[in-house]
């Protein structure tokens, strides 16, 4: 029986869905939800309704969270305050991240109370080159692993988080390695990319990408709060999508560059906000990543609702892009260019 769960990063669109989902629970007694925010509000701002969820507004970083934690008598924690951009520096983002995670697990194994936590990280840790396997399992070694940047935060905060499950072998420790997020609610690097009027890839390159709906997400964050799942787990929609696949569904034209002029664009972008091209999301758009997935479905009894191309198809829809119309015109255009 899971009586207080308590869900870092609320003020975020998946941790506020998250929050709600758990508190809809009538087995769970309280959720708590913490962050260096307020969550936005959903008559202002648009945001999404906690419910009963509790809000506490605490710096990770700081040993508040120690204190939210044994006042309350928490006895799962589920970790989804990560940031994959700066939002300010590179160094405070690793603070954050990395920072944040070592206190929010050091408060963990002090707690008497606590006996599962759930870890998000990302598909990133895995790197992306073009040596690397086809498809990544959870025991598949990193190929080139990040030495900056958000895939370098995500690989130390899984070390953090399997010395705690050895140093707390009684505490159910899962970790979940996630894909790009797509969906209505979705706002990422990546989202944005898609969104751009016109998609600026890199000539000799067709990356494979995989995505999970923020509906299949939330769903495997909650069964993991409520259930214990120990382990490393791959989570992504089945299938893979080629990048010149995902430009013909959003019916924006492809114009295929040098290497090096894809990075120059990318950091002009990124100066002028309009998308963020760290260098994990170039690196993506070079050699692509796809991962194996059937230890989760094994391990819950469950496959997720939406493919990689439903949940992107899902997210096309929900921004009003593509159609029958704009993939024609996409179509019309690149035979105009071949004839020429």
């Amino acid at each position: 029986m899971t009586h207080t769960v308590l869900v870092t990063g609320v003020s975020r669109h998946i941790g506020a869905r998250l929050a709600t989902a758990l508190a809809a629970d009538p087995g769970i007694d309280r959720v708590i939800g913490v962050d260096t925010v307020p969550p936005p509000s959903p008559a202002r701002d648009g945001g999404a309704p906690l419910g009963r969820t509790e809000f506490v507004r605490v710096d990770l970083r700081s040993p508040d969270i120690a204190q939210v934690i044994a006042a309350a008598d928490v006895d799962t924690v589920v970790h989804m305050s990560l940031v994959s951009g700066p939002a300010q520096s590179r160094s405070a983002m690793k603070e954050h991240n990395v920072i944040g995670t070592m206190q929010l697990l050091a408060a963990c194994q002090r707690s008497a109370t606590v006996r599962r936590v759930v870890v998000r990280s990302t598909t990133a840790v895995y790197g992306s080159s073009p040596h690397a396997p086809a498809v990544f399992t959870e025991d598949t070694e990193p190929v080139d692993v990040s030495h900056s940047g958000y895939a370098k935060d995500a690989h130390e905060i899984e070390g953090y988080a399997r010395g705690f499950a050895r140093r707390r072998p009684d505490v159910a420790t899962s970790t979940l390695r996630f894909a790009n997020f797509m969906g209505a609610g979705i706002d990422s690097p990546l989202t944005r990319y898609f969104s751009q009027p016109v998609l600026t890839t890199v000539f000799g390159f067709d990356p494979r990408l995989q995505f999970v709906h923020e509906d299949d997400a939330v769903e495997v964050l909650r069964r993991m709060a409520v259930e214990d799942h120990p382990g490393v787990f791959n989570v992504a929609g089945d299938g893979v999508l080629l990048l010149s696949q995902c430009a013909r569904r959003a019916g924006r034209p492809a114009v295929p560059v040098p290497s090096p002029a894809f990075r120059v664009l990318g950091g002009l972008a990124r100066n002028a906000g309009l998308v963020d091209f760290s260098p994990e999301q170039i690196v993506l758009l070079l050699h692509g990543r796809a991962v194996d997935t059937t230890r989760l479905s094994a391990e819950l009894g469950w496959k997720p609702k939406y493919s990689t191309a439903a949940a992107f198809d899902d997210f096309l829809r929900s921004r009003g892009i593509g159609g029958d119309l704009q993939v024609a015109m996409v179509d019309w255009l690149s035979g105009l260019a071949t004839r020429w």
